[in-house]
């Protein structure tokens, strides 16, 4: 699988994102491995300790394995992820060649000024903390090596997460569910142990959904070259052996892990960080990551604020307005939030914008020694936010940033009071470790 993942990238080795670059296969430049949020979210340039021990195993595992036990597919999987590193060599270099032409038109910010210096994911199967480009890529090759250590999960890993049509999935899903119950009514009956790979159906809904071969040799199923009656061909079959009644059983678990399976999705990375008081809580310098917005477009915007401050004077309807803010809000992917505390500390994160209003109140109970106790967020102009409404961050105007104001509950912090308890601080201690100024 390691010599696998070597011949992709060298294909696609001088399929550069510029003139005189290579896609390689340094790894020292990803970011750093989120896992106990002690160390700088500045420091994003090597893997963690435990990241690099996971794929020192990973690799020892591969090479005592002389033979992949996944062999049928090797060639489709090669395509698709050598179609995958090409796709975003080719992406990386458009977005650079954007970036120049544009570059003497639109401002660059200065890195050391933003608020936070990218959006960042994570990998649910490895922990890496990966870029947006990264993530699919990343993921992709995390499954594959599974196949390592679980042939079932792997291949309904790939089977739900490398098919983007979710009604083509879930049509290979019923019929190989299908070809389970059937074995499993009629263990001793070959014709149901057997599936002719040149049949319409399994060929249409079956063959087009990737991981769906790999999944059925993971039942059990090898490909059997069978004659053609009344021809001197043959042709290619999958043939399940008859099972005992321990194995059908088996296959049935291994039905249901199918049919349970989603897509393996990169999670976003919040980055928390707290922030000494500062007079500066409200300014916010944001990557263009969190903009759904191209160069022009960001240069266009530019352009149209000295004429919104025209807008704004003029008389508009209450209709109108909200049509405008709704406009404006669907500019942006993310949101950043900082969370000012009564003690005069920030704490800061990184939400999508359509986030819903729960998410952001469990943000800010992971993140306090006390969390358990009722507490209220208040946003600008002193809407308070209830953790009970199902609605995004975007719709209450939170988006691309925003300063809210933390405060307990007024009567339990007296009853707190009157029993003689209270918290010498607020945020846990992991937090406050890598506490920073705001420049």
């Amino acid at each position: 699988m390691k010599k696998f993942f070597d011949d992709i990238k060298k294909d696609i080795k001088f399929k550069s994102a510029g003139p005189g670059k290579k896609l390689t296969e340094d790894t020292s430049a990803k970011p750093e491995v989120v896992q106990g949020r002690s160390s700088s979210k500045h420091d994003r340039h090597a893997p963690s300790e435990g990241a690099q021990r996971a794929g020192a195993a990973a690799l020892a595992r591969i090479e005592q394995h002389q033979k992949p036990k996944v062999h049928t597919s090797q060639d489709a999987i090669r395509t698709q992820v050598k179609r995958e590193l090409e796709a975003e060599a080719a992406a990386l270099a458009e977005k650079e060649k954007a970036a120049a032409a544009e570059g003497s038109k639109v401002p660059v910010k200065d890195p050391t000024l933003l608020s936070v210096s990218g959006v960042y994911f994570i990998c649910p199967l490895t922990g890496a903390t990966l870029t947006k480009s990264e993530r699919e890529v990343h993921i992709k090759e995390a499954i594959l090596m599974r196949f390592e250590e679980d042939e079932v999960e792997a291949s309904v890993m790939m089977m739900h997460t490398f098919n983007k049509d979710r009604e083509k999935v879930k049509a290979a899903v019923d019929i190989i569910s299908k070809y389970v119950e059937n074995i499993c009514k009629n263990p001793t009956e070959e014709k149901y142990r057997k599936i002719k790979l040149n049949n319409k159906v399994f060929q249409e809904k079956v063959k087009s959904v990737e991981g769906s071969r790999e999944f059925l040799q993971a039942l059990g199923f090898t490909s059997v070259m069978l004659p053609i009656e009344g021809q001197e061909e043959e042709e290619e079959f999958l043939v399940l052996p008859e099972q005992s009644p321990d194995a059908l059983e088996l296959m049935k678990e291994r039905r249901d892990r199918l049919q349970r399976g989603e897509p393996v999705r990169a999670q976003l990375d919040r980055q928390p960080q707290a922030f000494r008081p500062s007079p500066n809580a409200q300014r916010f310098e944001l990557p263009p990551e969190f903009y759904n917005l191209t160069a022009e477009e960001l240069k266009r915007e530019q352009q149209q604020r000295s004429e919104l401050v025209e807008k704004n004077a003029m008389l508009r309807t209450k209709a109108m307005r909200e049509k405008e803010e709704q406009r404006e809000r669907r500019k942006y992917n993310y949101t950043l939030l900082r969370v000012r505390l009564p003690d005069g500390n920030l704490l800061q994160g990184t939400f999508y914008a359509w986030d819903r209003m729960p998410v952001l109140f469990s943000f800010m109970r992971e993140s306090l020694v006390d969390g358990w106790q009722p507490f209220e967020l208040i946003a600008p102009g002193g809407q308070k936010l209830q953790e009970s409404e199902d609605i995004a961050l975007a719709e209450c105007s939170l988006v691309p940033a925003a300063l809210l104001t933390f405060a307990w509950d007024a009567a339990v912090q007296a009853d707190i009071a009157a029993a003689g308890g209270k918290s010498p601080t607020l945020l846990k201690p992991e937090l406050l470790e890598n506490i920073r100024s705001l420049s």
